[in-house]
C-alpha cells in the first residue's frame, strides 16, 4: 500500500494476446493450454494456483507504483505471504553449497510447511535474523580469486521473497538502457541495444567503463537515502539494515564491513541497480539532455556501461564530468578497464586517411566487439568471443576431464555434450562463427588427449576419434538472431519503455 493509495486499487492480470496482434488490446486473447494428467498435472495445478495469486498481488504493486510516481509505499511486508515465501524456496538452487548454519535445500524441505510458518512469523513480527555469510572464493579468469558470500537458506528465501515485491515497484522506476540483473532482461538484450545504437546512431566514439570494486563499495547512508525515495515501510528497510549489517564468518573470524553489498546475496544485485539508478542512471539522463552536442547511446549492465557518442569533446567532458559525479558517491571508475576510443562506421575510414592503424576494440558482457563489414562493405559489428574467457573455459574442462579420466565414454559424452550446448547457448552470435568452431575442436582435442592418457594402447586415433566427437558433442552452429532483429521484436519503438 501507498502512502495515500486507495486500498480498492483494481488487479490487472495480463492474458496472452493472439498472434500478430496490433498494438491495441487483441480482441480474442489466446486459450490457455490445458494442465498434465495425473500427478504432475495436480502438482502444478496447485503451484499455478500459489503462482497466480501471487503475480496478482505483485502486478497491484506495480500498476500503483507505475501511476504514483511520486509517493512512498508505506505498507509493503503484507505481500511477503507464505506462498511468496514456497515460491522463493522452489527458486532456489538445490545443490547450492549451505550456509554457516550447516542447513541445505534438502534439509530445510523436510518440514517445509512448519518451517515456511515459522519463518513468516519471524518476519513478520521482526524476530527474523539474518546469519552472516560463509565467505569462500572462487576463480576469476585472470587468475586472481573472487571472494564470494554462501548466505544461509532461510536468508536466501526472505531476501528473494522481498526482491520480488520491490521489483515490483522498481521496474517503474529504472530506466530502458538498465539491463543488469532485472526480470526479463539479459545479457544478450543489453548487447542487442548496445549494437543496434552504434548501428543506427551517428556513433564515433565509444567509452567503457567499469567501476572499481564497486559492490565493496556502495556507502550504506546513501543506499538507505535512496531506498527511501520510494519506500516507507520501517519493517522493510530494517530488513535490509539487517541484511547490509549481517556481515560474513570466515575462518571462524566474523566481521561487519561499513559499505558494500552483501556479496553472493540474492538481494545484492536489486541494491545496486537502486544505487546505480540514482548515482548515474538518473544523472546520464539529465547530462545527455542538458550537454551533449550530438547523438548519445548508453547501456549498462550493472557496474559495466558503454556510451556512445557523435563528438570526441562529448565524450571527454562526459567521462570528467562522470568522474566527478561517481566521485561524490564513494565511487572510482577502473584505471584499467575504462578507456575511450574512436569506433563506429566511419571510424576504420578516418584512421586509414591519417595512417593509424584499425580501429580499437572494446569488450562488453563476455564478445570483444569489432568494427567490421558485411559481405556487400557496409558497416557491421562484429562479436568475438573474449580470448581469455575462451582459455579460461578450456582449463576448467581440462581439469574435470582428468578427475573424470576412468569414467565410461558414455558418460564423458553426456557432460561434454552438457558443457558445450550451455556454451554454444551464450557465446553461438552471428558473426561469432569462428569462435565457437574453434572451441568445439579444442574441447574434441582436450577430450582426445584424456582418452589417450588412460588407453595401453597408445594414442587414440582421429579416425576413432571423429565418430566419438560427431556422436556426442553438438555441431557449431549460430543459435541467436541477429541482434536488430529481437531488439525490434522486444522493444517495439512504439511502446513507452523502447
Amino acid at each position: 500500500m501507498m502512502h495515500g493509495a486507495k486500498k480498492s486499487d483494481p488487479a490487472i492480470v495480463a492474458m496472452k494476446p493472439t498472434n500478430k496482434a496490433s498494438r491495441m488490446a487483441a480482441a480474442e486473447p489466446v486459450e490457455p493450454r490445458a494442465g498434465a494428467k495425473g500427478n504432475v498435472g495436480q502438482q502444478s495445478t496447485h503451484r499455478t494456483q500459489i503462482r497466480a495469486r501471487v503475480s496478482q498481488a505483485l502486478e497491484r504493486v506495480r500498476q500503483a507504483a507505475k501511476v504514483r510516481r511520486k509517493e512512498r509505499f508505506t505498507a509493503l511486508l503484507h505481500h511477503v505471504t507464505v506462498d511468496l515465501l514456497r515460491l522463493s524456496f522452489y527458486a532456489i538452487k538445490r545443490r547450492a553449497a549451505p550456509g554457516v548454519d550447516g542447513v541445505t535445500w534438502s534439509d530445510y524441505e523436510v518440514s517445509l510447511e512448519s518451517n515456511l510458518l515459522d519463518l513468516h512469523a519471524r518476519v513478520h513480527r521482526g524476530a527474523y535474523r539474518a546469519q552472516p555469510s560463509r565467505r569462500t572464493y572462487i576463480p576469476k579468469a585472470d587468475g586472481r580469486q573472487r571472494p564470494l558470500g554462501i548466505a544461509a537458506v532461510e536468508d536466501k528465501i526472505v531476501q528473494r521473497a522481498v526482491v520480488a515485491v520491490l521489483n515490483a515497484v522498481y521496474e517503474e522506476e529504472f530506466v530502458g538502457f538498465s539491463y543488469g540483473f532485472r526480470p526479463k532482461r539479459s545479457q544478450h538484450d543489453a548487447l542487442d541495444g548496445l549494437i543496434v545504437g552504434i548501428e543506427r546512431k551517428r556513433v564515433n566514439w565509444v567509452l567503457d567503463i567499469d567501476i572499481r570494486d564497486f559492490f565493496g563499495t556502495v556507502d550504506h547512508d546513501w543506499l538507505m537515502r535512496f531506498i527511501k525515495h520510494r519506500i516507507g515501510d520501517q519493517r522493510v528497510l530494517r530488513l535490509v539494515g539487517k541484511w547490509l549489517t549481517a556481515g560474513v564468518l570466515e575462518a571462524g573470524v566474523h566481521t561487519v564491513p561499513e559499505e558494500g553489498t552483501p556479496q553472493g546475496a540474492t538481494v545484492s544485485p536489486l541494491l545496486g541497480n537502486i544505487y546505480l539508478h540514482y548515482v548515474m542512471d538518473l544523472w546520464v539522463q539529465q547530462w545527455r539532455r542538458r550537454h551533449a552536442t550530438g547523438d548519445m547511446i548508453v547501456v549498462r549492465y550493472a557496474d559495466d556501461g558503454v556510451f556512445g557518442f557523435e563528438h570526441e569533446a562529448d565524450a571527454k567532458r562526459f567521462l570528467q564530468d562522470l568522474r566527478t559525479r561517481l566521485a561524490e558517491f564513494s565511487l572510482t571508475l577502473h584505471p584499467d578497464k575504462t578507456k575511450l576510443i574512436e569506433f563506429g562506421r566511419h571510424a576504420a575510414t578516418r584512421r586509414k586517411r591519417r595512417g593509424d592503424t584499425k580501429p580499437e576494440t572494446f569488450t562488453f558482457l563476455g564478445f570483444t566487439m569489432i568494427c567490421g563489414r558485411d559481405s556487400r562493405g557496409r558497416f557491421l559489428l562484429h562479436r568475438k568471443t573474449r580470448r581469455d574467457r575462451l582459455a579460461a573455459t578450456l582449463a576448467r574442462i581440462k581439469a574435470d576431464l582428468r578427475k573424470r579420466m576412468h569414467d565410461s565414454i558414455p558418460a564423458q559424452g553426456v557432460w561434454l555434450r552438457q558443457v558445450v550446448t550451455g556454451y554454444f547457448a551464450y557465446h553461438a552470435v552471428p558473426t561469432n562463427m569462428r569462435a565457437i568452431a574453434a572451441f568445439r575442436h579444442h574441447v574434441s582435442h582436450l577430450w582426445r588427449r584424456a582418452l589417450s592418457r588412460r588407453s595401453q594402447k597408445g594414442t587414440v586415433t582421429w579416425d576413432r576419434m571423429l565418430p566419438l566427437v560427431n556422436d556426442w558433442l553438438p555441431k557449431a552452429r549460430i543459435l541467436h538472431p541477429w541482434p536488430n532483429q529481437r531488439f525490434d521484436v522486444k522493444y517495439p519503438r512504439w511502446e513507452p519503455s523502447a
